[in-house]
């Protein structure tokens, strides 16, 4: 006894120095939220006040002392987040995650941002505002990178800070512009569809838009070779491993001061953004004498990409025109540094670049590009004897304005100012949604549009050889779709198809009319929208579209070969409202029939790998509708049973039945017990909580979640054959700006402001956010002092 207890005094302080020093040094990882700190460079003192919720309210006596404020809070909130985005762009992510990311690297560095980039900012004016705010905002991340704590993920890494430059804004906006494209998955998989079945197969799919369908109106103001499926496979790896979000669509309505209750302009949006944690946006409300904005900010951009002031609003949607085209090229048979034009053999280029690997050492990738752009097939495993596939990207072929047109967009103090910045966002394409105080409302589509000749189809690798295939010319923006202060008095996006402009429609990867329906179907049914309704309409779980299938496909059931219980089924199915509730089981019934209808019309043709593939694509999305009217089609037969021709009929039969035992499988034999919620959850996933040692720490969920794909409150996932619908995509933000009060305009995050998973911050809008509920942005600085949770005062040297 005596021996354990000397044992215990020498035990129990060394135990006691552990935890108290690990007390203290996980303390000195938390953001600082109050307190006074010196910031150099200011010209005088900054007060940051921070509510309840950890968004930072700043005040400052000039812009420049305001933006440097923003980099130091931006970057002790989400320093973790900035370092990975900057990093995208020019292949440094296998530097912290090693060789898994390799092939992410090669793909991005390929694409030509960071050079592009370089380009970019060698010819900036190092004297315009622009310039020298985005300076101040990254003084104000150097000095956090400098003085403040180092987050957690740094040590688990083993990563070194480093300081912020001018180039890891213009690589961040590069990787934004490329994560909203869609090209990439679609034209080389409709190339190899129609080259390995024919054009039949090819016309049967949902290719160009439906013109029963609801398209977004314009109004103008009065005044041959088969494709190595590893191409394709190969961009799908890079692109999945990503450990930030992807942009995927969005919903926007802006209603005129006619369509209001109290006769002033609301606008709604929630842009759709894979789910990942930290959040996409980093919300900072800026205040001086001469400018004031709520904004929503991207990691490591200095302008905000959504906000509104007192006097007008914007938001966004993904425009999701086509921006991206494939050219087949042809090497010299006899000297494989050349390639085929239409005036001669012309060099390739080569390129050389260094990747740091971690635990390893440096990798040299060298690819080749032609005068379309990077060859795509080196960035694959285990290519050989392909003909060369070139990527031609808009985003790094013309001059990038980009972050001026955000500037500018956000010191616009009306519509015509506003209007004026837009051409200068040529990539990624935008659908802008504006509205302000003075009740104009409008929409624009935001891209350098161009136009190619004659039937030409850019859904399909086009041949580079020729001359032919090439663009024509650049439209002028005037041309691009939009409306301003229409006589329907609204303006809306749902990603959807936009209306023609001069006798054309616009190429590009629209998603099926489903959210456009019903957002229209809504709006126009009253007059009288305020705040709360709007906050309702937002969150709305109804399809229009589901239930006109379900319809469509029981007319084809033979009943005699059902159940009793598979009647009852059928019979609630018939009865669906579309609703996709948590307590639903006609959703999960739905789905799972649809995924083998899918699955049975598709995968004997195209095999598992194209079909999973096909599966991401919009092109799948749009075909949904069309595919379940087809009486008669090339894909309904099965083309592994040769002495059978299997209809539409026999699909909708197997699938159904399919669907049934799988359920069956998962849940039992009691369809009560088949309800959503035990399908379709939400995970928010950190990079490091992929390790499961650590997944309960850095992530945040699951949730079982209301919604589902293509309504408004899109909470989407991907159809596998688990038949689990793991949400991976839906709003990153919900904002209501209603200009009738604007103090009190409402939004919410996904998870939290904070990056920092020792903030109190780091997740507690989750729960509010999946149960459909907002909180307030603030403006009103007599309430932003009264209610402050913490207050930082920045004061100069």
């Amino acid at each position: 006894m005596k021996k354990l207890k000397r044992v215990l005094r020498v035990l129990v302080p060394i135990l006691l120095a552990v935890i108290i020093s690990a007390f203290l040094f996980i303390n000195s990882l938390k953001p600082d939220y109050d307190g006074e700190k010196v910031l150099p460079g200011l010209e005088s003192e900054v007060t940051v006040f921070y509510d309840t919720y950890g968004i930072p309210h700043i005040y400052a006596d000039n812009e420049n002392d305001a933006f440097r404020a923003l980099g130091y809070a931006h970057a002790q909130d989400r320093l973790w987040q900035m370092e990975l985005l900057r990093r995208v762009a020019k292949g440094g992510l296998s530097e912290v995650f090693g060789r898994d990311l390799l092939e992410t690297d090669r793909f991005f560095l390929s694409l030509g941002i960071s050079d592009y980039t370089e380009q970019t900012v060698s010819r900036l004016d190092m004297d315009s505002d622009m310039v020298i705010l985005s300076n101040a905002y990254l003084d104000g991340i150097n000095e956090f990178i400098k003085e403040g704590p180092t987050p957690i993920e740094f040590y688990l890494t083993g990563l070194e800070k480093t300081p912020f430059s001018l180039e890891d804004i213009y690589n961040a906006t590069g990787y934004m512009a490329f994560s909203f494209a869609m090209a990439h998955k679609t034209d080389p998989l409709l190339t190899n569809i129609r080259n390995q079945f024919g054009d039949d197969y090819v016309k049967d799919l949902a290719i160009d838009s439906d013109t029963s369908t609801v398209w977004i109106n314009n109004y103008k103001r009065p005044d041959l070779d088969s494709i190595d499926i590893n191409i394709i496979g190969g961009i799908t790896r890079a692109l999945k491993k990503l450990p930030i979000p992807q942009f995927i669509g969005s919903n926007s309505w802006v209603l005129a001061p006619e369509k209001t209750k109290n006769g002033k302009v609301i606008l709604a949006n929630d842009p759709h953004v894979g789910f990942a944690q930290p959040s996409v946006w980093y919300e900072a409300h800026m205040s001086t004498p001469k400018y004031e904005k709520y904004g929503y900010h991207f990691a490591g951009i200095p302008f905000p990409v959504l906000a509104h002031d007192r006097n007008l609003a914007f938001g966004l949607t993904m425009f999701e025109n086509d921006d991206i085209d494939f050219y087949f090229e042809e090497t010299h048979p006899t000297d494989s540094t050349k390639y085929k034009t239409e005036t001669g053999w012309e060099e390739y280029e080569v390129v050389s670049k260094n990747i740091k690997v971690k635990d390893s050492g440096d990798i040299t990738f060298t690819y080749k590009k032609t005068r379309h752009g990077p060859i795509l097939n080196n960035i694959a495993k285990q290519i050989k004897g392909e003909r060369p596939i070139a990527m031609s990207w808009i985003y790094t072929q013309v001059e990038n304005q980009v972050i001026d047109g955000l500037y500018g967009m956000g010191h616009a103090e009306n519509i015509d100012e506003f209007e004026a910045e837009l051409p200068k966002v040529h990539a990624p394409g935008l659908n802008v949604m504006y509205g302000d105080a003075a009740g104009n409302v409008a929409w624009w589509a935001t891209a350098k549009l161009y136009q190619m000749p004659d039937s030409i189809s850019t859904k399909f690798v086009l041949d580079g050889t020729t001359g032919k295939e090439e663009r024509l010319d650049y439209l002028d923006f005037s041309k691009n779709p939009s409306a301003v202060n229409p006589p329907w008095n609204y303006v809306y996006s749902a990603n959807n198809q936009p209306d023609s402009i001069s006798g054309r429609l616009y190429p590009g990867y629209y998603l099926p009319e489903n959210r456009a329906r019903r957002i229209v179907q809504l709006l126009d049914s009253k007059s009288d929208w305020d705040k709360e309704s709007t906050s309702e309409m937002i969150l709305d779980v109804t399809s229009t579209v589901n239930p006109a299938l379900v319809t469509e496909l029981i007319k084809l059931l033979d009943v005699t070969n059902l159940s009793e219980e598979q009647l009852v089924q059928v019979d609630a199915l018939k009865n669906w409202n579309g609703e996709y509730t948590l307590d639903n089981t006609n959703a999960v019934l739905y789905h799972r029939c649809e995924y083998y209808v899918l699955k049975n019309t598709f995968e004997d043709e195209l095999g598992a790998e194209q079909f999973n593939q096909f599966l991401s694509t919009h092109l799948l999305k749009r075909h949904i509708a069309k595919g379940t009217s087809m009486e008669s089609g090339k894909w309904w037969d099965n083309v592994h049973t040769k002495d059978i021709i299997e209809t539409r009929d026999d699909i909708v039969l197997k699938s159904f039945a399919d669907a049934w035992y799988s359920l069956i499988n998962d849940f039992g034999t009691d369809p009560t017990q088949w309800t959503w919620e035990k399908v379709h959850t939400l995970e928010h996933e950190h990079p490091i909580g992929k390790v499961e040692s650590l997944r309960k720490f850095f992530n945040v969920g699951p949730y079982p979640v209301h919604g589902t794909r293509e309504v408004i409150n899109n909470m989407a996932f991907p159809y596998d054959s688990t038949g689990f619908y793991k949400v991976n995509s839906g709003p990153s933000t919900r904002r209501i700006i209603d200009f009738s009060d604007i103090e009190n305009s409402i939004s919410i995050l996904p998870t939290g402001q904070s990056g920092n998973p020792f903030s109190k911050h780091y997740k507690d809008q989750a729960e509010l956010f999946v149960n459909g509920k907002f909180r307030k942005m603030m403006m009103n600085k007599q309430e932003i002092e009264s209610s402050a949770e913490s207050v930082l005062i920045f004061s100069k040297e």
